[in-house]
């Protein structure tokens, strides 16, 4: 996704702030049997530069190898139509795909997820990957 720039460093600022707080300031399980987690999705462009597009089997083979290693324990992908404000003013739109990941805090977590957004954006020359994170209680 092609703008997501001002907002993905103020998710990682507020990520950081998320993942500093205690876990009963989190999510608070009050009464649900469930564990204090973080939700995380992962907001990927599909489009690539000069009109082309990420095929299945190319975002495939990135999930396989970039984002399933450093989230073992399971994941959701969605398919998408994203929307954004270009810095010209103009809206642009183009596929994508959601990542949703529920995982518990760890000190290594917004490491493992910067490594997937590099590593997305240097495979398929794209200029940010959305990230969204927020405390949650899960239950699995």
């Amino acid at each position: 996704m092609l703008a997501f720039g001002r907002t993905v460093a103020v998710a990682g600022a507020l990520a950081a702030q998320l993942l500093a707080a205690s876990p009963a300031e989190a999510a608070g399980c009050d009464g649900m049997a469930g564990q204090e987690q973080m939700r995380i999705e992962l907001l990927f462009g599909r489009s690539l530069p000069g009109d082309g597009r990420i095929s299945s089997a190319a975002w495939r083979e990135f999930l396989a190898q970039s984002v399933t290693p450093a989230f073992p324990d399971g994941l959701t992908v969605l398919d998408g139509h994203g929307q954004w404000r270009n810095a010209s003013g103009v809206i642009g739109h183009e596929p994508s795909t959601v990542v949703l990941i529920i995982a518990p805090r760890a000190d290594d977590l917004l490491a493992r997820l910067e490594a997937i957004r590099t590593a997305y954006k240097t495979k398929f020359h794209q200029e940010s990957v959305g990230l969204v994170m927020a405390p949650v209680c899960a239950s699995f």
